[in-house]
């Protein structure tokens, strides 16, 4: 019962980040469009939440992110804690996550591999 409990709120708590980042950061050189809240993993006390984020771009636009991300931390967690009714508000930390460009690049090879498929067949 008690991994219910946290599923939930690791998966409430991604969407009301997600929410969050329009509603905190208003950095001019920031594009948000390219930054997804990918996973939230909550400590079984609710005192803390690892939040793994993924964003498109090359490597200075993503230590860019995070940096800004990290810089807001406390106004997330404050919006987060009047948005969400939960007794803790758990302290927030942001990490880096390459799984949807890994996903994206396994993709491509397949496609790849398909097209290279179709060409035999053709000969």
């Amino acid at each position: 019962m008690k991994t219910d409990r946290i599923t939930r709120v690791n998966e409430l708590l991604r969407r009301e980040l997600g929410q969050t980042l329009y509603r905190v950061i208003h950095e001019g050189d920031i594009n948000l469009a390219r930054v997804t809240i990918t996973h939230v993993i909550t400590s079984p006390n609710l005192r803390s939440a690892r939040v793994l984020v993924s964003v498109m771009g090359d490597e200075a636009e993503k230590k860019r992110v995070m940096k800004v991300l990290k810089k807001h931390r406390a106004d997330m967690q404050r919006e987060i804690g009047k948005n969400i009714g939960l007794k803790y508000t758990p302290k927030l930390s942001f990490h880096s996550d390459s799984s949807l460009k890994e996903g994206a690049e396994i993709l491509t090879l397949l496609s790849e591999l398909d097209d290279q498929a179709e060409e035999a067949k053709e000969q």
